[in-house]
């Protein structure tokens, strides 16, 4: 008898403390986003390649902001990443909406299943929106400034 894996089930808590992060990361990205429609951070990959996070704003609401955000570099032999960010100002949460040309991630995905996503696909899709945007904070370059100016949204 094969040894059957426990079901995935969503870890909320952690799953909105992540959201919550990248919150916090995106607005010390990009502070004015209530203001300005772009943000272009320089990134240097320390192989002479040079490399961007272009973020846009899509849509601007009373309680909520969508971005999206893209990868730009010199060559590109794949896909680089893209994804729609929205952003919840009253619940101060950021959630990825759309990545692969999929929209409104479910919390759990059956496995296997026609579209090759992981039972915990939300959850690795807002996990790696986090580094990708601790990566840019850390090495990351702007013509404007990075930090947080507190101001309301």
């Amino acid at each position: 008898m094969p040894l059957r894996k426990p079901r995935y089930h969503v870890d909320l808590i952690g799953l909105q403390a992540l959201c919550e992060s990248n919150y916090w990361k995106l607005l010390k990205l990009m502070p004015s986003m209530h203001e300005e429609d772009h943000r272009r951070i320089i990134v240097d990959a320390g192989d002479g390649t040079v490399q961007a996070l272009v973020m846009r704003v899509l849509e601007r609401c009373p309680y909520t902001s969508t971005l999206q955000l893209s990868h730009e570099r010199q060559h590109e032999w794949v896909t680089p990443p893209s994804m729609e960010v929205r952003l919840y100002h009253d619940a101060g949460l950021a959630e990825v909406v759309a990545a692969y040309n999929s929209r409104r991630f479910r919390g759990v995905y059956p496995y296997p299943n026609e579209q090759m996503l992981q039972p915990d696909e939300k959850f690795q899709l807002n996990q790696f929106l986090g580094e990708w945007l601790g990566y840019c904070q850390r090495h990351g370059q702007s013509a404007q400034p990075l930090s947080f100016a507190g101001q309301g949204l």
